[in-house]
């Protein structure tokens, strides 16, 4: 049985006004019990409102989406009792502490007596401490490790992770992910969306990409890095770039990376940059990435 089943899921919003935008268009996909799955798309691609269906806050607007073969509409509560949800938002009661959350959304889900996993949740995402602080008095990161106990103080099979280490610490980073890893091995299905791609391509064994509601890419993780055109040139620069390299660079501050599919082609990009006026500094050649291949889909029919 699959984990988490997308059947020609369809959705439009309708405006006040009366105008529709489709954020969703025919997209299917299932995700494997047991599964380390990434789901990666640039902003607008659909990614929230594909979340927000599976988690039935949104109605399709046509399609069927299931969660260990409960419907998310006909049979919401069997569905959304087998999911924990971490949001991209940090989203909390102000009223309680941590340790009181956490009991009050076991009750959410008819859970009691489960005390014992509560502490082992504080312990392993390093909030022992904070057990009977207000949330209130929880930094952003701090917030975020309790929106990840709230989504597992139900023990639930499947688990929803939504940009889960948007602007977080490294700590937090790595003990999260250490974590999360554990319970997959364990038997746990996640999906997760990114966009530190350098997460994905780590964690997932399996990514599907959406581009503007649109189903663009779904394939292993390794196959997607095997079918990378070329590998890539990366140096550091201090003026401007050649005119004719910029279409197809990649640039970060000083950091320039560019398709390097063979020796005359770095020698190629080094001698334009000389004839600039330009130095490459810290030049070094590596196969391409998640990141590369994730901008070359993209960049397809555009």
């Amino acid at each position: 049985m699959s984990a988490i089943t997308f059947q020609n899921l369809s959705k439009t919003y309708h405006s006040p006004g009366g105008a529709a935008f489709q954020a969703l268009m025919d997209v299917s996909f299932d995700v494997q019990e047991g599964e380390f799955f990434g789901l990666l798309g640039p902003n607008g691609a659909g990614k929230t409102s594909l979340i927000s269906v599976l988690a039935g806050l949104n109605r399709p607007t046509q399609g069927r989406v299931s969660v260990l073969g409960h419907d998310v509409v006909s049979d919401y509560a069997q569905a959304r009792k087998a999911l924990g949800i971490v949001p991209q938002e940090l989203v909390f009661d102000p009223f309680f502490s941590v340790r009181e959350a956490l009991r009050i959304q076991s009750g959410y889900f008819g859970v009691k007596g489960n005390d014992a996993w509560i502490d082992e949740l504080l312990h392993h995402l390093g909030l022992s401490d904070k057990a009977n602080a207000n949330m209130r008095q929880l930094s952003g990161g701090m917030k975020r490790r309790v929106l990840v106990a709230l989504a597992l103080v139900h023990r639930p099979q499947v688990l929803v992770l939504d940009e889960p280490t948007a602007g977080v610490d490294v700590e937090l980073r790595q003990t999260l992910w250490q974590f999360v890893a554990d319970l997959n091995r364990k038997g746990m299905t996640v999906l997760l969306t990114t966009h530190y791609l350098e997460e994905a391509e780590a964690l997932c064994s399996r990514i599907a990409m959406l581009k503007q509601g649109e189903l663009v890419a779904l394939e292993r993780t390794s196959d997607l890095l095997a079918k990378a055109s070329s590998s890539v040139i990366r140096f550091k620069l201090d003026t401007p770039l050649p005119p004719q390299l910029v279409a197809q660079a990649r640039v970060t501050g000083r950091i320039v990376q560019l398709p390097a599919p063979s020796a005359e082609a770095v020698e190629d990009v080094l001698s334009q940059v000389r004839a600039h006026g330009g130095v490459a500094e810290q030049v070094e050649i590596r196969p391409a990435d998640l990141e590369d291949v994730f901008i070359s889909v993209m960049e397809r029919g555009s």
